[in-house]
Formats: C-alpha cells, sequence, structure tokens
C-alpha cells in the first residue's frame, strides 16, 4: 500500500513530476519557456501540498496529547 503522505511531502517526488511533465511539454513542440514555467508552477503547488500534510500531521500530534491536571495535595485530616 502506497503512504500517500510520505510520497506527497517528497521532494524527489515532485522532482520526479516536474521532470515527466517539462519532458512530455517539450515533446509535444512547447517552448521551453512554457516546460519551466508549468515546472514552477507544479513545484509551488507542491509547497503548498507539502505545507497542509505537514501541519495537519503536528495538529493531530497536538491532539493526541492529553494534559492531565495534578490534583492538589489533600491535607490531612487533623486528629
Amino acid at each position: 500500500m502506497i503512504d500517500w503522505k510520505k510520497k506527497l511531502t517528497s521532494r524527489k517526488f515532485w522532482a520526479a513530476v516536474c521532470n515527466f511533465v517539462a519532458m512530455l511539454v517539450v515533446a509535444f513542440g512547447g517552448s521551453e519557456q512554457t516546460a519551466v514555467q508549468i515546472t514552477g508552477i507544479i513545484m509551488a503547488g507542491a509547497t503548498v501540498i507539502a505545507y497542509i500534510i505537514a501541519e495537519g500531521l503536528v495538529d493531530a500530534a497536538n491532539a493526541a496529547v492529553v494534559e492531565y491536571e495534578v490534583p492538589p495535595d489533600e491535607e490531612e485530616p487533623e486528629e
């Protein structure tokens, strides 16, 4: 099973996606400038996706931490 959280936050994954798309653009007759612009847009989107996932994981980890209030020491009854 693919760990999509890990995959979508991987810089190597996004670099591979950008390279693939850029090569497709050039192969189908697009200019190099167009390929660079599309690559920039993909990387900007990847940055946003990685940030959202990372913040979600941090928020989930913080929500799992339960704060316990320590009760004050009870005074012993006097005899």
